[in-house]
């Protein structure tokens, strides 16, 4: 395994956050000697505690590795200047970490007394309050330091949430595809099994009727022919049952996706789709889907609204959440794209907008199914 600072999974973020290494080593440049010295050596352990957190060193380690970095701030906040205590940023984007509420709390009180204690040692020491410039000054980095912890939190539960819902997809789509083809061996069994036993004993029989009985073969081999007919007409009527999930049976599993997600879901239109073409209704439910999937990993929205109107001329959809929007500089990226080069098999046109949050509209035209197909 290839050696390297930090996981290459979090890119340069762990990099750029080094940069504020450089204060704690500029403010040491004013202390002299073995105060200096022990300052430095503080701040190399820092850096050691600040690499391990971010490796997979089970929960134990973790914690080890996180008090050693809360206990150099605090000393450097209360022996050597008590602006070393903006170096709890650090401890406070690893205690957003853990998933247990228990580790969480010990970990956010470890932090409120990091960061109050120095406050009160320096009003007992100096016996004089903080003037209002000094409140000023310190009070809101203070509270954004005891705040980060549930902001860094609530994105990491986002994103395992995110990664529990396409592990959940995955699955699913895997026991559809297997439970797809237990019925295609089933159905293939059931019509086609009996018939084609059938005409294997008939073309026997045709075989030795043929020198002897020639009129009762010739009979035989129409039958045969009658019967390779219907056969021909159950492959097809099997392959039309196998054609991908229906728009009323697609939107229920929109809805599945969206609440697994915490977003909540609501649905405005028709309920009978039947007037469209089976392909239409594929290609609008894939559609629907992808919108649905974009609103889980992309908008941040809390909400999530379905809107499907036909008339005798076409059919609108509009996808809406109310999320972060959309920016024009991803406008036409890989899901979208595929939605479109979709849509256009069918003459359909997608249209992205913000409104209070993205909105998705889809129009296509309708092409009536004959009554034959």
């Amino acid at each position: 395994m290839k050696w390297s600072i930090f996981p290459r999974r979090f890119g340069f973020f762990p990099y750029i956050f080094l940069i504020y290494i450089g204060f704690p080593v500029l403010y040491l440049t004013r202390e002299t000697g073995v105060k200096q010295l022990i300052g430095y050596g503080m701040v190399l352990l820092f850096l050691v505690t600040y690499r391990q957190l971010y490796f997979p060193i089970g929960k134990r380690k973790f914690t080890y590795w996180l008090a050693v970095q809360l206990a150099i701030v605090f000393m450097f906040s209360m022996f050597y200047h008590l602006n070393y205590m903006f170096m709890g940023f650090f401890p406070a984007n690893f205690i957003g970490w853990y998933q247990e509420k228990t580790a969480f709390r010990r970990g956010l009180l470890g932090l409120v007394c990091v960061q109050i204690t120095p406050f009160i040692y320096h009003v007992v020491q100096t016996k004089t309050f903080f003037t209002p410039a000094e409140l000023i000054y310190f009070v809101p980095f203070l509270i954004i330091i005891l705040i980060s912890p549930f902001g860094i939190r609530s994105m990491n539960r986002r994103m395992d949430l995110e990664k529990k819902l396409d592990r959940a997809n995955q699955k699913i789509e895997e026991l559809v595809k297997r439970e797809e083809r237990v019925r295609i061996a089933r159905d293939l069994h059931d019509t086609l099994g009996h018939t084609l036993s059938l005409l294997t004993l008939k073309s026997q029989l045709v075989q030795r009727l043929i020198s002897g009985d020639p009129e009762r073969a010739r009979i035989e081999a129409k039958e045969m022919e009658v019967t390779s007919r219907a056969a021909l007409k159950q492959v097809r009527e099997l392959v039309t049952d196998m054609r991908a999930a229906t728009m009323a049976e697609e939107l229920p599993q929109v809805q599945q996706i969206l609440r697994a997600a915490g977003i909540t879901y609501e649905y405005d239109g028709e309920v009978d789709f039947s007037m469209l073409s089976p392909f239409t209704q594929n290609i609008v439910g894939m559609c629907i889907r992808e919108a649905a999937t974009n609103v889980v990993k992309h908008s941040k929205a809390t909400h999530c609204s379905v809107s499907i109107y036909l008339s005798s001329e076409k059919m609108n959809v509009v996808v809406r959440d109310d999320g972060m929007g959309v920016a024009r500089n991803k406008l036409f990226g890989n899901g979208l794209k595929g939605m479109e080069e979709r849509l256009a098999l069918i003459d359909g046109v997608l249209s992205l907008s913000n409104n209070n949050g993205a909105v998705l509209e889809i129009a296509i035209p309708i092409v009536i199914k004959s009554r034959g197909c």
